[in-house]
């Protein structure tokens, strides 16, 4: 159960800290007291929407802090499953929230949103002031169903997703495949095509960089000869550098003999004759080679031309376009193949569509047994809340086409007069019998899971005498066997409370803060006459407030035990 909430710099309240106990637990105040931002300080721990205009005025941060005392072993195996353990069998948790952004904990540890929430909702579960209109949707109708029936319905509903998905995944293959004979022969015809023109380039891996590499050649021909023509000149024996280099030598020769310091000299410059000889025979050999044939020439920029173009169409690479006319080809064997895989496909959607179809029917069998039992469930909560005649059941109907959670929709439909056939909630009930059938609900999906807390915002809206007094035994029913919070205006409801909480707000200086503290004795009486009486609070009001004190802690010890 929740034992512990702290928080600081949150809207209004500045700080405070409040022990829970077990059973009920009823918070009281005045309208603008606050009630609502003590609701929204646990409902940050459940991954609600953080913003900086949450935080306090002058403040840098606002701070909320849950303790929870884990007895329950399922809460325990659930949050295990979220790698969350008690220690000393608490969960500490928390949430610092600053400008744009918050930091989360779990036991000291950092965590994200959705573990806060994952977490929380295996030890708590909210019923906000609103929520009960969201009975009146198909959807939302059908949640509760699944949650109550879990065990089962999960299971099969992953199931019937997975069967789905295949589905899902032969139809659009099939939509895809789906075209008109015309457009079917166009398609070919444009894969032949490429195809062709691809193949008839006979193309080959590397040859576009050995042409490349001979075009420059080619187109660079007169100015490659003028060059080496000029080189084998300057390097040459007519009077170049290999004919003064052998001059240079016959010098050497003459006076060699009489300087030993001169004969490393002879040897490098005989190494420099040898070395221009060789040179200038291979120049001589290179001219004697060097041609310029307009036809190669000719034949080579076309080829290029003609790879460069399918370059153009089809890739950056030969490598690329070959690749891509193998891509095309299966294409074209898949066009050409068409009415065999056409066919295939339609045989294999109409199996997905029976495996989709039994998982459907076999779930929606199962919600349709646990219905049944819920339908029980709901009568026997909603006479225990001044429904005297009550008749309720859930309808089944079928979509018209599959979804990922099977074909069913239904539609809560029930009858509060005697006589009176069965109809959709949204025709017949009120705000106040709404917020009591979703409390039956809530009761039921309770005990279900066996979520140690339950919080309840104003469950009471719409509701008055005989029905505040049913209401207000539910509450203290359902706070006999796990712990309850409950924010409330009716005296009936404050009354069965175990532990009475008063919410005020009061100005110090120029601020405004919001308070919580716990009420006993005549303190509890004053709030209950509060509530009876409004303004002006006479001796008798007092004397009618303590009056139903104590005939609510009468019928706690004695009827409702």
């Amino acid at each position: 159960m929740l034992v512990h909430l702290h928080v600081k710099n949150l809207a209004l309240i500045e700080e405070t800290e409040v022990e829970f106990g077990p059973g009920l637990n009823i918070l009281t105040g005045e309208t603008g007291a606050g009630k609502s931002i003590l609701l929204g300080s646990i409902q940050l721990i459940l991954g609600g929407k953080t913003s900086r205009s949450m935080i306090r005025e002058n403040a840098s941060y606002a701070l909320v802090e849950l303790l929870f005392q884990v007895e329950n072993t399922k809460a325990r195996e659930s949050l295990a499953a979220l790698d969350i353990y008690p220690e000393d069998g608490q969960v500490l948790m928390s949430r610092k929230i600053m400008d744009g952004r918050s930091i989360n904990k779990i036991n000291g540890e950092t965590s994200t949103v959705s573990q806060m929430k994952a977490a929380a909702a295996c030890l708590l579960d909210i019923h906000g002031q609103h929520e009960h209109q969201s009975l009146l949707y198909g959807d939302k109708q059908l949640a509760i169903l699944d949650v109550y029936g879990k065990e089962r319905i999960l299971p099969a509903r992953e199931k019937v997703k997975n069967a789905y998905k295949e589905y899902r995944g032969c139809l659009n293959e099939l939509n895809a495949l789906d075209m008109d004979e015309e457009q079917r022969n166009r398609e070919k015809a444009f894969l032949e095509f490429e195809i062709n023109e691809i193949e008839e380039a006979a193309l080959i891996l590397g040859e576009d960089e050995t042409l490349e590499e001979r075009y420059r050649k080619l187109s660079n021909a007169r100015k490659i000869m003028e060059s080496v023509q000029n080189v084998h000149e300057m390097t040459g024996y007519d009077r170049g550098a290999a004919d003064m280099t052998g001059n240079a030598l016959k010098e050497f020769s003459r006076v060699s003999d009489y300087d030993k310091e001169l004969a490393p000299l002879m040897e490098t410059l005989t190494e420099i004759d040898s070395l221009l000889g060789d040179f200038s025979r291979e120049l001589s050999s290179y001219i004697d080679s060097l041609t310029f044939d307009e036809e190669i020439f000719f034949e080579t920029e076309k080829r290029l031309d003609h790879i460069n173009g399918l370059k153009a169409k089809y890739g950056q690479t030969i490598e690329e376009i070959l690749s891509y006319q193998k891509e095309q080809q299966k294409k074209l064997e898949k066009l050409q193949k068409f009415e065999e895989n056409f066919q295939l496909l339609k045989e294999k959607l109409a199996n997905s569509e029976k495996i989709l179809e039994k998982a459907s029917y076999e779930l929606s069998e199962i919600r349709k047994e646990y219905s049944k039992q819920l339908d029980e469930k709901i009568i026997e909560g909603l006479k225990e809340l001044n429904f005297a005649d009550v008749d309720f059941a859930i309808r089944f109907d079928r979509r018209k086409n599959y979804t990922d959670n099977g074909y069913d929709t239904v539609e809560y439909e029930i009858s509060t007069n005697p006589g009176e056939s069965r109809k959709p909630l949204g025709q017949i009930v009120s705000g106040g019998e709404l917020s009591r059938i979703m409390l039956a609900i809530k009761a039921i999906l309770a005990d279900k899971d066996q979520i140690d807390t339950l919080i309840f915002d104003e469950i009471d809206t719409g509701i008055s005498g005989r029905t505040a007094q049913k209401v207000s035994e539910k509450m203290a029913v359902i706070g006999q066997h796990r712990q309850v919070l409950c924010i409330t205006h009716l005296p009936q409801i404050a009354a069965m409370a175990d532990t009475h909480f008063e919410i005020e707000k009061h100005v110090e200086g120029t601020e405004t803060i919001t308070q919580i503290h716990p009420l006993s004795g005549e303190a509890v009486v004053r709030e209950l006459a509060r509530l009876l009486g409004g303004a002006e609070i006479t001796p008798a009001v007092l004397e009618n407030a303590r009056e139903m004190k104590e005939l609510a802690q009468q019928q706690k010890n004695t009827r409702l035990k």
